[in-house]
């Protein structure tokens, strides 16, 4: 036993870590990835072990900073967007963002550094939809129709952070009162809604087994089908639809935890995740868009859209009205028991 320290010292410099290595925690949301070899390479030239803690869908991860914010459990969040940045920032949890690392990229996400953005909209199954002859919905208000009962499924907005973005387009397209109109309307017309977004892609969504062939994603998810396909594919199996007050343009960041022990280190990784290799890597990562302009994108994005147009609230609107409208969406849409 008395050689097992000296066998450690050498286990751990051919992995190029010192015994001394310093612990970053990392909390993201469940999709978070990142290839392997760059963030061994991270490791290596900052003498570091990341720990890499998921707390499920965006919106859980909030609330967990939020809970543990007495004993804070990581040092950086990564998935913080800008539909969840200003209750991050009023419940007290996030640290100063130096300057240079929230300013730097063309998109700003303020109390985080922006490091990829995407946009939620509705996905649908286009061998449902061929096989029945229904026609596909031109807006929001088809999916009140009778003919479209049963066939829509949305992520609640008090956990998912997708199911806050599609909220949040509907009251910037259509105003409050008539996007809540809407919203009691689709619930009477059986729209499903899921805790998170890997539920009701991979449970409820008929591509994947399900009954429901029209669900909130990402304008990227077919390209992502296309990219996964065990077949090779000329088109997606899956198609957007970018309806009036159905898009939202997400911005996704990384920001400093208050009470991080690795402060330093954490201000690192945050650059390292604006750095040219993972912003090249991010697309067929995390199926965001980089925020780095000159990152190429793969060959499966063709079957992506990046939409003319996009229904986001200003965030300081989000900031100031998220929770009352989160509030008012459950008395709404839940009042039934679902």
């Amino acid at each position: 036993m008395k050689f097992f320290p000296a066998l450690l010292m050498v286990a751990l410099s051919a992995m190029g870590l010192s015994a001394q290595a310093a612990e970053l925690r990392v909390l993201t949301h469940s999709s978070f990835n990142i290839s392997k070899p760059l963030l061994a390479e991270f490791e290596k030239q900052n003498d570091a072990k990341v720990s890499i803690i998921k707390a499920g869908d965006a919106g859980e991860m909030v609330n967990k900073l939020i809970l543990t914010r007495a004993n804070p459990i990581a040092d950086v969040a990564f998935g913080i967007d800008n539909s969840l940045i200003g209750k991050a920032r009023q419940a007290g949890v996030l640290a100063p963002m130096p300057a240079e690392l929230e300013q730097g990229g063309k998109l700003v996400l303020p109390g985080a550094a922006a490091i990829d953005y995407g946009y939620v909209t509705l996905n649908y199954d286009k061998a449902w939809f061929a096989k029945s002859q229904l026609p596909l919905p031109r807006s929001l208000e088809d999916l009140t129709l009778p003919a479209y009962k049963n066939l829509l499924v949305v992520q609640n907005p008090a956990t998912s952070s997708p199911g806050l973005a599609f909220l949040l387009s509907t009251i910037a397209g259509l105003g409050e009162d008539k996007a809540f109109a809407l919203w009691g309307k689709l619930r009477d017309n059986g729209m499903k809604v899921a805790k998170g977004w890997s539920e009701a892609y991979y449970t409820d969504f008929s591509k994947n087994g399900g009954s429901r062939p029209i669900v909130v994603s990402y304008a990227t998810s077919p390209a992502a089908e296309v990219f996964y396909s065990k077949t090779k594919l000329s088109a997606s199996p899956t198609g957007n639809l970018l309806l009036p007050g159905a898009v939202y343009r997400q911005v996704e960041g990384a920001a400093l935890v208050k009470g991080g022990k690795e402060a330093a280190l954490a201000r690192k990784f945050i650059a390292f995740l604006r750095s040219d290799a993972v912003q090249q890597d991010i697309p067929t990562q995390m199926w965001m868009y980089p925020v780095a302009d000159k990152a190429s994108l793969d060959a499966s994005y063709q079957f992506a859209q990046q939409p003319a147009r996009h229904y986001t609230p200003d965030s300081s609107l989000i900031a100031s009205h998220a929770q009352k409208w989160v509030s008012r969406w459950t008395r709404v849409v839940l009042k039934s028991g679902q």
